[in-house]
């Protein structure tokens, strides 16, 4: 459910861009909308999670900067310097950064279906964007991209085995972001008119209000929220693997939608993806909660 709501971020962003709209202003009135849209659900129906714990703040920050602000940002900026399938394939390798990070930094040891899906999802990935058509490198955008990456791969791990509500640090975290982005995005200068018109996209024509609505409910609120409470019961690891369906539902989301055709070797690599995030999700299955470096790891269902 998180890979296909974010799939509409791609979509829906560029409605916002055919209003007007520059991609680092467009990511701002995201995390400005879904944390309004958070807290003021939060605030009726589940106050409690709005509390931060005292021993705690240090991380919501670091939540805001990284999992959120960083990833947004990054991408986008990355985006400026380099064709968008090189940034996608380079951010998406994520899944890999999380499961070396999880072997070596945690030394917890991971069935081989972990690795194996990883690896295999990023090859997918590869020929989805059909990255040899853009071998175009830019330093500084190979630089963006890779640091993107890496937030993305902080984003899983964080939202990992969480000691604080989930609601309340996505709402934080969007506040927190919206606040580290203003002197980027800058937002004094949007055409705040804008919102009231209508946008059209290869022939198709949306209110730019309910673009922007549909970006910040699904593609933000519901995607941030269904991502961290699937990494609670995947692990980080795997759900980061999963996660990388985002880029075909994004894909078949633009091509419903937008008239975006799909080739022939983009739905043979979304095939190859769908075999990495399957092979990675049967490692759930031989998962052992914290095994140290030196033990075998244990097979069985865990549940949670």
């Amino acid at each position: 459910m998180s890979a296909l709501c974010f799939g509409f971020s791609g979509p829906m962003a560029k409605f916002l861009g055919a209003a007007g709209l520059s991609p680092l202003e467009s990511v701002w009135v995201r995390m400005v909308g879904a944390s309004l849209v958070l807290v003021a659900i939060l605030a009726v129906v589940r106050p409690g999670a709005l509390r931060i714990p005292r021993d705690r703040l240090g991380f919501f920050a670091a939540y805001a900067v990284i999992a959120v602000a960083g990833v947004q940002a990054l991408f986008f900026l990355a985006l400026t310097r380099l064709p968008v399938g090189v940034t996608l394939l380079i951010e998406y390798t994520a899944p890999v950064l999380v499961v070396l990070w999880v072997r070596f930094i945690r030394r917890v040891r991971l069935p081989r279906a972990a690795y194996l899906g990883s690896l295999v999802a990023v090859i997918g990935l590869g020929v989805v964007v059909e990255v040899w058509q853009g071998l175009r490198l830019d330093a500084l955008g190979l630089v963006l991209a890779l640091l993107a990456s890496a937030c993305c791969a902080g984003y899983f791990l964080m939202s990992d085995n969480l000691h604080v509500d989930p609601l309340g640090l996505v709402a934080w975290g969007m506040i927190g972001a919206a606040v580290v982005l203003v002197p980027l995005s800058q937002p004094w200068g949007i055409d705040w008119a804008a919102f009231g018109g209508n946008a059209t996209v290869s022939d198709v024509t949306l209110p730019v209000a309910g673009a922007l609505a549909w970006l910040i409910v699904v593609a933000t609120v519901i995607a941030y929220v269904a991502g961290v409470t699937a990494v609670r019961r995947l692990s980080a690891a795997v759900g980061a693997t999963v996660a990388s369906l985002e880029v075909i539902s994004a894909a078949l989301l633009a091509w419903i939608l937008l008239d975006e055709h799909l080739g022939v070797a983009q739905i043979a690599g979304g095939a190859v993806v769908l075999l990495g995030a399957l092979l990675a999700q049967t490692a759930t299955a031989a998962r052992q909660t914290v095994p140290p470096v030196g033990e075998p790891v244990l097979t069985g269902v865990q549940g949670r």
